[in-house]
């Protein structure tokens, strides 16, 4: 009697139909009601012959095993990251690569060099500044600023260079006010605009108005000396290394319609954002006439918001020292303050002007000629 119930066991190895098996691979229905009423009885099939039953109920402990590996080796990446290289630590990365390309290594006075180059770090603080961080712009605007420092040589513009002082004698000056217990060291760049005395002879050729103001402004640039600074500029912070900037406007109302001034304008504007970024910490507008508009609206077209920022049209001149608090009474009499006159300061070098032309023979002779005292 014991064997017969075993007898109906073969009921369960009859073949599925196509819809059952598609059924329990989809998990549609459970085991037991695919197979039917004969196979719900077996709980589990008997171990085969030889098969440690310990040993057979460990065996979906190991898959589980298998299967949490993958999950412990997707986190060892996570340890192994490194922290992201700062804008200026890419920067100072690509910086023979950028020195090879635009063939110079020289910038205001500073041979680039590595990272522990504190010169070199500002320089490129203020490339990365000027571009808010983007350091492939900044990478990119840096080439091109070495490229034409190449090419226009300024430094020797200033030192070798004699302009003409009949085009820009009286223009450009620069005051370098001290370090004392109330400011820091200050630098003043003057452009006096009122001096010209031929729009056409100071503007017309553009490419030598570029030079001189070049010459100009590494003259303030030299007076920075950055190549000797040994403090970098902080991270997030201020930078100490700037200068002020003021443009003398009094009696240049003509600036409004004059299109040599503005080719010149422009042309400037354009040139010294992209060679000398960053080195404006204000810059003045003073006795700006009202129809001057023009002149802000063209340089917010080349520079950034933050540099636009910087600049503040004055209507009178005597108000400026009022805006410099500290050392705004170190200014000229012109400007509000009790200091030196602006012509008192440092320049370019001019070129000798022509001595007047000697007198013709006749009128020589004449003015040698003895007078007859006449007598009545």
């Amino acid at each position: 009697m014991s064997s017969e119930p075993v007898a109906a066991a073969p009921a369960s190895t009859q073949p599925l139909s196509s819809t059952e098996e598609k059924k329990l691979e989809a998990g549609e229905a459970p085991l037991a009601a695919t197979l039917g009423p004969a196979a719900v009885e077996p709980v589990a099939p008997a171990p085969a012959p030889g098969v440690d039953q310990e040993k057979s109920e460990a065996e979906p402990v190991e898959e589980k095993k298998v299967e949490a590996a993958p999950e412990e080796k997707k986190a060892a990446p996570a340890e192994e990251k490194k922290p992201v290289a700062t804008p200026q630590e890419q920067l100072l990365t690509a910086l023979p690569s950028i020195i090879k390309e635009a063939e110079h290594g020289e910038i205001w006075g500073v041979t680039l060099k590595d990272a522990s180059h504190v010169p070199t770090t500002i320089v490129l603080e203020k490339f990365l500044r000027a571009n808010t961080k983007d350091v492939a712009k900044a990478k990119a605007q840096l080439i091109e600023a070495l490229k034409w420092r190449k090419k226009m040589d300024p430094v020797k513009l200033l030192t070798d260079v004699e302009f003409d002082k009949s085009k820009f004698g009286d223009l450009g000056y620069v005051t370098v006010y001290p370090k004392t217990d109330a400011h820091a060291k200050e630098i003043v760049t003057w452009n006096i605009y009122g001096a010209v005395k031929d729009n056409k002879a100071t503007f017309g050729n553009v490419e030598e108005f570029i030079k001189w103001r070049a010459a100009l402004m590494e003259l303030s640039v030299r007076e920075l000396d950055l190549a000797s600074a040994t403090e970098p500029i902080p991270v997030d912070g201020v930078d100490p290394y700037r200068m002020v900037q003021v443009h003398d406007y009094l009696n240049t109302s003509f600036l409004r319609m004059d299109p040599a001034i503005k080719a010149a304008s422009k042309e400037t504007i354009q040139t010294f954002s992209m060679a000398y970024p960053e080195l404006l910490k204000e810059k003045f507008f003073v006795n700006v006439p009202l129809l001057m508009g023009w002149v802000f609206a063209a340089m917010k077209l080349f520079l950034s918001p933050e540099t636009v920022k910087k600049f503040h049209p004055l209507a009178y001149g005597s108000s400026l020292a009022g805006e410099l608090k500290g050392w705004g009474s170190e200014l000229p009499e012109a400007y509000g303050g009790k200091g030196k006159a602006v012509k008192e300061g440092l320049t370019v070098k001019y070129a000798a002007e022509k001595a007047a032309p000697a007198p013709v023979a006749e009128d020589k002779a004449e003015a040698e000629a003895p007078k007859t005292e006449v007598k009545e």
